[in-house]
């Protein structure tokens, strides 16, 4: 027995380590993704999606809080792979690892959900996980940029904001689809796979033809998103909603589609209005959907128990009738 428990306790060290080291190596592995999506801002090259941050928030809601060395570490990591350390980069890494920290905080408190199947964890994940708790990083970023003199005060509002909305977004596009990945079932009808080869195959028409084209038809993707909720719900509209934000983000770095003609700050904010909107747009209009989904499983389930129930009821009282309540008295009582 005493084997069995040693064995036990130096497992459990075993497993927080592999579980930092894959927190950090999917960490590292978004912020390389974030980096090839660069826009120049307020004379600043930021990421308008930063899929750390979601990457962060989601498995501090799946793994718990026990995986905040693991996110800074990743941070770690990609302060090395962007520029040297310095006594500024502590302050960099420690708001990148605190944002998400309270950002899972708040969500707990609130009581959020990880399947996302009410309108209160959207939007418990909207104002609290998203643009609530990336204000600490945005924040002690631009702040620490000032400092250094690295970034001229004229440009630190602009850089700030950029900051803000680049985490803001990581966490509103990568968290929920990393959240309902694993939830997600393969269609066993042939007419799901129909719709979702359907889907697909319009996606990758319509998204870049209106990210690339010259005229400004980014509102066209906005239907689609729509289709995707009605027919998919969550899993299928933020699938939706992030390849339309990497494409629109790729348009907007090539100055190319309707992001052409426009400066570096009015493609930024374009870009970040494009990006804000569809995932509100995504978010709160699936968690709707799948409310009234919901809903109506469990009337369905509610009206079933009671059909149930009348049966049971129906047949008690048949077997207790007296044999003479239906043929009449017995023979030799007249």
């Amino acid at each position: 027995m005493a084997c069995v428990v040693a064995r036990h306790d130096l497992r459990t060290p075993a497993v927080l380590v592999l579980e930092t080291l894959v927190v950090a190596a999917c960490y590292y592995a978004g912020g390389r993704l974030g980096l090839l999506l660069e826009v120049t801002a307020a004379g600043a090259v930021v990421s308008p999606v930063w899929p750390p941050t979601g990457v962060a928030v989601a498995f501090l809601l799946t793994l718990g809080p026990r995986c905040w060395a693991g996110i800074a570490l990743g941070a770690l990591f990609v302060l090395m792979h962007l520029t040297s350390l310095r006594l500024a980069s502590v302050g960099v890494l420690v708001g990148n690892t605190a944002a998400p920290v309270c950002g899972y905080f708040l969500l707990r408190k609130a009581g959020f959900r990880t399947d996302i199947s009410r309108l209160r964890d959207c939007v418990s994940l909207v104002f609290l996980g998203a643009f609530g708790a990336m204000l600490i990083s945005s924040t002690i970023g631009a702040a620490l940029l000032v400092g250094t003199g690295d970034l001229p005060t004229r440009n630190v509002w602009g850089v700030w904001l950029a900051w803000w909305v680049g985490d803001a977004m990581g966490v509103l596009l990568i968290t929920p689809v990393l959240l309902l990945l694993p939830r997600v079932r393969v269609p066993t009808h042939m007419g799901r796979w129909k719709e979702a080869v359907g889907l697909v195959v319009l996606a990758g028409c319509l998204v870049p033809l209106a990210t690339f084209s010259p005229a400004s038809t980014l509102f066209v993707i906005y239907p689609l998103l729509i289709l995707a909720a009605l027919r998919f719900e969550l899993p299928g509209s933020m699938l939706c909603a992030l390849f339309s934000s990497v494409l629109a983000t790729i348009a907007a770095g090539d100055r190319v589609g309707p992001f052409q003609y426009q400066s570096d700050v009015e493609a930024m904010l374009n870009l970040q209005a494009f990006n804000g909107a569809m995932a509100l747009t995504s978010l709160l209009l699936s968690a709707v959907i799948t409310e009234q989904h919901n809903t109506r499983r469990s009337v369905e389930r509610a009206c079933q128990e009671l059909v149930e129930v009348l049966e049971h009821l129906t047949a008690g009282e048949a077997a207790s009738r007296p044999p003479w309540d239906e043929d009449g008295p017995p023979r030799g009582e007249d």
